[in-house]
């Protein structure tokens, strides 16, 4: 017996064993588990639950069914595997905040961004979305091939029709054997107008550039938001298939009661836990990794995510917000991997052959759909061909039939008569009475006429590749606009990403900020001039107490440094000023430059090169003035610069690039002005305080400081809506340190001084009051007046409103395309 059993050991190479075992197991996770197919972008599993649903007739139009009775189906039919695995794919397909587009409609607890699993399958429901109807469309009609199941008692398919490109619009995530797959979500429309780029190329018979399509896909697109920094990871996993991302959570610092600041966290990277990264926080701030914050909560509800992290008064909130951005996952990395199997082989793809791959899928499916139409209308034809000769000759038909002892024979003596085929016989066997009325003929002919027609376009579509190729675009773009939504994640700007200012226009801008230190840009376009008296057009929205203090105009690519009150500069880029519509609050200032607590913006000046023949002249509210060569303020810290060293008491209040040949004017609020010679104050460092500049009565402070080269005119306004034009002439130079002259007669009607600008005939200028609304005059309109002098009404004001500031209008006119402006009578307003 012992014999029997040695004899049937087989003695085997454990290595070679090992081996084929291996790779056995290897091709399996590869090719039928873990990675996707280029052309649904669906792995086996999710495939199969999206037929088993289908076969249901589980759709958006039928009531919700049982995930346990979906989950049975698809492991009974389809997938012999564990009940876990197809439940968490049904899962993660009705996760908003998982899938860009959910393909199923989950009715129960699907889980959250928390991290929450789903409940139990017995307990949920689900359907399929709308939008995953679009990936099963004409799957009846021979589109795809089908193969037999694992014991070969049902057949399924081995693509979905996918009539969009599923693969880049969800994206996807799979971990194989030695290798991983990555693709991030994209935007609906973006991938669709790529797909039609690539259509309209071909149809051109031109190449595709991968710059073409990677200036129609801005980049991911993911459920979650965030913002991704640059375009240098997108542009190499777009090129190569490989790619780091960075992606930033999107926040806000809110100013609060008492100087106290909170960051508010609305939008978190993809796949980031966010009870996880709550719990982070508070572990750093526990382990005194963070110092500064007071308070966390979690105030996410069904309107939306928002976690406030509320900070101290002392602690400065960028410096805060960068640690978090350092040490947890509000800023996170997604490596990007275009893994995906192309004839059941992994490929590293990249966006143009991902889309190439899916756009040959869509023509093998619309040539067999246009095959299988087209069968069926020949099929239908051949029969109405059949039944119209038998209605030319009814008589004779019913005749034979009659004259017929079973159905064959009749069959038989019909086909030999009219030489008809077996099935036009059968029809003609079949035909009811009522179809000899003549309205059924006239419905006979009229179908046959439509067939004929609709055969005619069929093979013309299946004989010419171009007209393919427009039935694909046409349909493309149906799906686009009815699915279509727009992009959640933005793209910020990465300061180790040099390619970003290339990709930005030159265009003119408005910046905007107000009292409390929001800050915008805008279009030129959202405002026109008016004549004056006008009732002016509503600026922004703006919260209590707060109003519109600062406005010019410069190019998205100058710089633009932000001197403060204390004396300090900051320098950003205006395109890095978030863009905002007209009636937006903006931004709060301290979101951009890392402000210190107290510190408010009291001068913004944009330059575009530091020239060293150039000099930035300061002045501040106790009359000290300073000149300072530009080329000292060229290497500007994040953190600031200190510009000006300041008494206690004083602040700076005005900025300007000078070349040391000009005029310089300071107006005060109770209306005196000095005049004199920029060369009277000599240059001096940096760090140094500057000399005195106007010898100023008590309580009397500086408004405003002018240069001569900045017009012939100063506009003079006052704080109850007054303004006068003088001339510059009128002002007779003097040396500096002395009290000045009288510029502008002060009265109970006209209030004290807000604000003086120096103009020209053909200027314009803003005046902004402290309700937020804007008007915009032409200096041309204001009356030219002598120096004690109050001026005329420049703008209606309504009882406890006044004037705030004021702003001349610059423009870079080589920017502004020639069109005719037109005018707006005295009476138009803009609401």
């Amino acid at each position: 017996m012992d014999d029997k059993i040695f004899d049937q050991i087989q003695h085997v190479d454990l290595k070679k064993t090992m081996e084929t075992s291996y790779i056995d197991y290897a091709m399996s996770v590869i090719a039928s588990r873990a990675l996707p197919d280029v052309r649904d972008g669906l792995k086996p599993v999710q495939r199969r639950v999206l037929y088993s649903m289908i076969e249901l007739n589980n759709t958006p139009d039928k009531p919700h069914r049982k995930c346990a009775r979906i989950v049975g189906d698809t492991m009974g039919k389809y997938h012999p595997h564990g009940d876990s695995s197809i439940y968490g794919a049904l899962v993660n397909m009705a996760q908003s905040w998982s899938t860009r587009y959910p393909l199923v409609d989950g009715h129960g607890n699907f889980g959250s961004v928390d991290g929450d699993g789903a409940a139990a399958m017995r307990y949920t429901e689900a359907r399929l979305s709308k939008i995953s109807m679009q990936m099963i469309e004409d799957i009846n009609k021979n589109t795809v091939d089908f193969k037999p199941n694992f014991d070969e008692t049902e057949k399924e398919p081995t693509v979905l029709p996918s009539r969009y490109p599923n693969l880049l619009v969800n994206g996807t995530t799979g971990i194989a054997v030695g290798m991983a797959t990555n693709i991030p979500p994209h935007n609906l429309r973006d991938v669709i107008h790529a797909v039609v780029k690539l259509i309209d190329n071909d149809i051109e018979e031109k190449e595709t550039d991968i710059d073409d399509l990677i200036s129609i896909i801005k980049g991911p697109d993911f459920p979650t938001g965030g913002m991704i920094l640059g375009t240098a990871g997108i542009n190499e996993a777009y090129r190569t298939g490989r790619g780091k991302i960075r992606v930033r959570a999107v926040t806000d610092i809110e100013p609060m009661q008492n100087g106290k600041n909170r960051i508010v966290v609305t939008e978190l990277p993809y796949l980031v836990n966010k009870a996880r990264l709550i719990e982070k926080i508070a572990e750093l701030v526990k382990d005194k990794k963070i110092d500064g914050i007071t308070d966390l909560r979690d105030e996410s509800d069904r309107e939306g995510m928002r976690i406030c992290i509320e900070l101290r008064r002392d602690v400065n909130p960028s410096v805060v917000l960068n640690l978090l951005f350092k040490h947890t996952q509000m800023q996170d990395t997604f490596g990007v991997i275009n893994l995906a199997l192309v004839n059941n082989e992994p490929k590293v793809l990249n966006l143009y052959e991902l889309l190439n791959y899916y756009l040959i899928h869509q023509k093998e499916v619309i040539t067999r759909r246009t095959q299988y139409d087209l069968n069926k209308a020949e099929e239908r034809a051949h029969i109405l061909e059949g039944l119209l000769i038998a209605l030319d000759n009814i008589d004779e038909v019913i005749k034979i039939i009659r004259g017929s002892r079973t159905t064959p024979e009749a069959k038989q003596s019909l086909m030999e008569r009219f030489g008809l085929t077996d099935a036009q016989a059968q029809a003609i066997v079949d035909m009811r009475l009522r179809a000899l009325t003549g309205l059924e003929r006239e419905k006979l002919e009229a179908e046959y006429a439509d067939l004929m027609a609709k055969i005619a376009e069929l093979k013309a579509i299946l004989a010419d590749e171009k007209k393919l190729l427009g039935v694909i675009r046409e349909e493309i773009l149906a799906i686009a606009d009815k699915y279509g939504d727009d992009r959640r994640t933005s793209i910020g700007y990465d300061e180790f990403d040099i390619s970003m200012e290339d990709l930005i226009p030159e265009t003119n801008t408005v910046i905007t900020m107000t009292k409390v230190g929001y800050i915008k840009r805008m279009s030129i376009d959202n405002f026109k001039s008016q004549h004056r008296g006008g009732k002016g057009i509503k600026g922004m929205e703006t919260i209590e107490d707060d109003y519109i203090e600062e406005m010019m105009m410069t190019t998205s690519h100058h710089y633009l440094m932000f001197f403060t009150n204390t004396g300090r500069v900051y320098r950003i880029k205006a395109y890095e000023i978030p863009e905002a519509s007209r009636t937006s609050r903006g931004t709060a200032i301290i979101n951009l430059i890392p402000l210190q607590p107290g510190e408010k913006i009291t001068a913004m000046i944009p330059i575009k090169e530091y020239e060293p023949e150039k000099y930035l002249f300061m002045a501040t509210r106790k009359g000290i003035v300073k000149k300072t060569s530009v080329t000292d303020y060229e290497n500007i810290r994040k953190t600031g610069l200190a510009a000006i060293n300041l008494r206690e008491d004083d602040e700076l209040i005005e900025v300007k690039i000078t070349d040391d040949d000009s005029d310089i004017f300071l107006f005060t609020k109770y209306g005196q002005c000095i005049r004199f010679h920029e060369s009277d104050v000599r240059a001096t460092g940096r760090t140094t305080m500057g000399v005195i500049g106007m010898n100023l009565t008590d309580d009397d402070e500086v408004i405003a400081m002018q240069i001569d080269s900045q017009g012939d005119a100063v506009m003079i306004v006052s704080e109850k809506g007054l303004g006068k034009c003088t001339k510059t002439s009128e002002f007779t130079a003097q040396n500096r340190g002395g009290k000045g002259i009288k510029c502008y007669k002060i009265t109970e009607k006209s209030g004290n001084l807000i604000g003086v600008k120096a103009v020209g005939k053909e200027d314009e200028l803003m005046l902004i009051t402290t309700e937020g609304i804007i008007i915009r005059i032409r200096v041309a309109d204001t009356a030219l007046l002598g120096r004690v002098t109050s001026g005329v009404k420049l703008i209606n004001l309504s009882e406890d409103v006044t004037v705030a500031s004021i702003a001349k209008v610059r423009e870079d006119k080589s920017l502004i395309p020639n069109e005719d402006e037109t005018e707006e009578t005295e009476e138009e307003t803009q609401e």
